[in-house]
Order: structure tokens, then C-alpha cells, then sequence
């Protein structure tokens, strides 16, 4: 077992717990506001952690796979994590199809929201001299925009996915039908070499502009 491995790996799951929670409280919201208030109902419209994480998505998996890591296994790299879904009715909504894309697109977008504030405390860090505030917040930036190019892959059921079926006009039926397979689209879709790269090359861009517009020298971020 590495321990250092398995270090890391609690941090980063420390980190992903706020963005995640963000990132769910983003669909509700905006839901909410667009007419639905089936997620407002359930109490999910809050930054409490607790309202978004489902026992298996969110903490038997994550946590199996930073053992596994730690532990040098390549299934590790099989597993993937999820929040609790957030339920949107499109009857409710003003306009179904255009703002059950908005709903769908609120989540990712709050993660790049994100990225952009944690790198600003990242700046902060760097002025004050704080080597660890400014390593975390890269680290936690970095994988906030993990999330939202990753959530924007057109696989059901990620956010990318509704944008999709909502533009084309595929049938709800249908896409329920997709839904059903999605969690193994999503595990094989991963392991695609050029999915990867196509994530981590969106993430390591968007980090990159981010960091120089807020006049962060990115040997000061360790990447």
C-alpha cells in the first residue's frame, strides 16, 4: 500500500465532496428558478453535502478506488463516482427543452465558476507566501474542471447528454431507454484513450487561461 498514494487520494476526495455538492446545488437551483420546484421540495436546493451524496456513488466507490489506487491496482481506474441525482420534472419547466438544457448545463458551469474562484484564493495564497493554500486550491481548481468536461461528455445520463437530446429532439422515452446503459458507456468511454485526452486536454487548457488571467505563473501552481 502507498501511502503516499493514498494521501493524496483522501485530499482529492476532500476536494470533490464541495464541488460536487456545488455542482448538484447548481441543477436544483436553477431548476427551481426555471419553474420547477420538485429538487426546492426535497430540500435540495442547500450546500449541505449530506442532501447530495448517495452511499454507493459518492462514498463506497470513490473510497474503494483510492484504496484500490494505493493499493496499485488497475481497477481502480473502473470506478467512478456520482452525486445523488437531481430530479427535474420538464412539464414544470417554462420552456421543457431549452431550460432542461440550462438545468443540465448549470452544474458544469458552476464548476468552472468554481475553478476560477479557487484560483483566485490560489493568487491570494501565492501574495501571502502560503505554499499549502496555494497547492490545495490548484489542486481543487484542477479538479473542478475535471468535473465539468467531464460531466459535458454527450453520454447519458451526464449534463452533456441532455444538451444533446434536447437539440436533436430525442424523445424522453428514448433517452430513458440510453440511461440504462449509461453507467457502462460511461466506465468504457473512459477508458478511450482519446476521451481521456480529450478531458484532460480541455481541463489543462482552461486551467492554463484561467491561472494567466489572474496573473498566476503556472510553475507557482506545481503544474
Amino acid at each position: 500500500m502507498d501511502s503516499r498514494a493514498l494521501y493524496d487520494g483522501l485530499i482529492a476526495y476532500l476536494c470533490f465532496l464541495p464541488l460536487l455538492t456545488f455542482h448538484e446545488f447548481a441543477h436544483a437551483w436553477s431548476a427551481w428558478k426555471l419553474g420547477d420546484d420538485t429538487a426546492h421540495s426535497q430540500g435540495r436546493v442547500t450546500v449541505n453535502p449530506i442532501s447530495h451524496m448517495e452511499l454507493v456513488g459518492t462514498v463506497i466507490l470513490p473510497m474503494l478506488a483510492i484504496f484500490l489506487s494505493a493499493a496499485g491496482s488497475g481497477f481502480a481506474n473502473f470506478i467512478i463516482g456520482w452525486g445523488r441525482p437531481v430530479p427535474v420534472v420538464k412539464s414544470r419547466l417554462g420552456n421543457p427543452r431549452r431550460d432542461d438544457t440550462l438545468v443540465a448545463l448549470a452544474g458544469p458551469a458552476m464548476n468552472l465558476l468554481l475553478a476560477v474562484v479557487i484560483l483566485a484564493v490560489a493568487k491570494v495564497g501565492l501574495l501571502a507566501g502560503t505554499e499549502s493554500i496555494v497547492k490545495v486550491a490548484s489542486q481543487m481548481a484542477w479538479l473542478s474542471l475535471v468535473l465539468c468536461f467531464f460531466n459535458l461528455l454527450p453520454i447519458p445520463p451526464l449534463d452533456g447528454s441532455h444538451a444533446i437530446k434536447n437539440w436533436i429532439g430525442m424523445s424522453d422515452e428514448t433517452y430513458l431507454r440510453l440511461c440504462q446503459y449509461g453507467f457502462l458507456a460511461v466506465i468504457i468511454a473512459i477508458q478511450i484513450p482519446i476521451v481521456r485526452n480529450l478531458v484532460g486536454g480541455a481541463t489543462a487548457f482552461s486551467f492554463i487561461i484561467i491561472a494567466r488571467s489572474l496573473g498566476l505563473p503556472s510553475g507557482s501552481l506545481g503544474w
